[in-house]
């Protein structure tokens, strides 16, 4: 283990954070609220004690690890979401708790959208803002924007990448090098979220609300400036965008890359996964339209927009609402909250197990299947005619195995802390999936459950967010052996 270069990093990238505190003052200053002095506070304290890990280790020389990459991963997570709680905890508009504020700021990089705040048309817009920045931020992954310049640094990214997108992700390694990979997703993120927000602004959102609907949109996170969610702008094109951002944000950020280098839209329709994907939300779709009519919850036309726009926001894990979903028929809560175990894409802004993993598992399970009727019989499992290693086919039943095992441990600790079920198993998918919205106690928001339930979600949180087997490792006693 190099700790001297671990923390060498892990200061710079706590002192660039502190950069982004700095953002709310404009926004503040712009509307002429007084909340600098909460946000220069949080940025002055997150940037000493980066510059306290920095300083000392600065001129440690070493090249990072694969087990240096997950170390930095993790703890840079966990650093992150506590000091990110900071503008939130000093704000006297909210008047948080440090258990609230740390649970607010894990739901927003997480991009979970989980929220304890109500009230959100009355607070000042500079916090909006800086709720919405913090999702926007860890859409992307702020270790992934980071390793742009940790050569800078004179230190090697590439196994901070692979620690922050474990799974099966197409080609990882997009370019030659790990400095221009991170440019070009964070080209590519950037875009997306300028071209959503001018289409949000043109639709009728004032300039505010498109800047911090795009950035909640494209990270697929969830958060809004107003209480009602999307429902506040009552707009048919708005929901319209939303829809059309979400699914895109929910497709592999390395499969656009594609599609823009090659200039070829038959990429998104040639790739297995994204075929999946999009055939699982055309069916959803039907199936939660088709049900909300014939169960006379609304009439043809507002089942087709209200079915399709909640289908699509619980399916890609963004959370966003324009109605109370959670008073729909039971069936349909449950459908889509069982759809947002699939989620988005791997190497999207998503949550969930991901549809390329569920894509693999099914392949997997028909051979079997077969293997009864032809035991001998050597059936590969492959995908665009590519064989996938059995290593990548094991790990994955294992990745769904430890992930059913920490759901249900998940559910019986908020059971135990008094929560009744269907409150703890909807906090627990919504946590573990990065979803957000949940049903029984936790359907408006999470406020009103007790600190040890915030707790068991905020690890759920950050378990989904890392995918698991990353935190994990770090508990392992053969991790830290040299």
């Amino acid at each position: 283990m190099h700790f001297a270069v671990i923390t060498r990093v892990l200061g710079m990238l706590l002192m660039i954070f502190s950069l982004t505190m700095l953002t709310p003052i404009f926004v503040g200053w712009m509307f002429d609220e007084k909340t600098a002095s909460t946000f220069l506070s949080a940025f002055s304290i997150t940037l000493i004690v980066g510059m306290a890990f920095w300083l000392p280790s600065r001129n440690s020389a070493g090249e990072l690890r694969t087990r240096d990459g997950f170390i930095v991963t993790v703890f840079f997570w966990l650093v992150l979401s506590t000091f990110g709680a900071l503008p939130l905890m000093l704000a006297e508009a909210l008047q948080l708790s440090f258990m609230d504020a740390l649970f607010e700021s894990v739901s927003g990089l997480t991009t979970t959208g989980a929220t304890v705040i109500s009230g959100l048309d009355d607070l000042p817009k500079s916090i909006l803002y800086y709720r919405q920045q913090l999702q926007w931020l860890g859409g992307i992954g702020i270790v992934v924007i980071a390793v742009a310049i940790l050569p800078m640094l004179g230190v090697g990214g590439m196994q901070i990448y692979r620690a922050e997108t474990p799974g099966p992700v197409k080609d990882s390694k997009l370019t030659p090098r790990i400095t221009e990979t991170a440019n070009v997703l964070f080209r590519i993120y950037l875009a997306l979220t300028a071209a959503c927000a001018l289409a949000y602004w043109a639709a009728g959102m004032s300039g505010f609300d498109a800047i911090g609907h795009s950035f909640s949109t494209v990270a697929i996170g969830g958060f809004s400036t107003h209480d009602a969610s999307m429902g506040f702008f009552d707009s048919g094109l708005i929901m319209s965008i939303c829809i059309f951002f979400m699914i895109i944000s929910g497709l592999n950020f390395a499969l656009h890359y594609m599609v823009w280098h090659n200039r070829r839209l038959s990429f998104y329709w040639q790739d297995p996964e994204a075929r999946m994907y999009l055939y699982l939300l055309f069916i959803g779709i039907v199936i939660t339209c088709l049900y909300l009519y014939y169960s006379g919850t609304y009439n043809w036309n507002d089942s087709i927009s209200q079915g399709t726009f909640q289908l699509v926001s619980i399916m890609t894990t963004t959370g966003f609402a324009t109605t109370e979903f959670n008073a729909w028929p039971t069936f349909l809560p449950f459908f889509l909250l069982f759809l947002s175990f699939f989620g988005a894409c791997a190497g999207s802004t998503g949550g969930g197990i991901k549809i390329g993993r569920m894509l693999i598992l099914g392949k997997q399970g028909i051979r079997e299947i077969y293997r009864l009727v032809h035991p001998n019989a050597i059936l590969p499992i492959k995908i665009s005619n590519r064989q996938i290693p059995e290593r990548v086919a094991d790990a994955i039943w294992a990745f769904v195995g430890v992930y059913l095992a920490i759901f249900y441990l998940m559910v019986l600790l908020l059971l135990a802390s008094g929560l009744d079920y269907v409150t703890a198993w909807s906090a627990t998918a919504a946590a573990l999936n990065n979803l957000g919205p949940g049903l029984g106690a936790v359907a408006t928001n999470y406020a009103d459950i007790g600190s040890f339930a915030k707790w068991v979600l905020c690890w759920g949180m950050l378990l989904g967010r890392l995918e698991i087997f990353t935190l994990l490792v770090l508990f392992t006693p053969t991790f830290w052996k040299n």
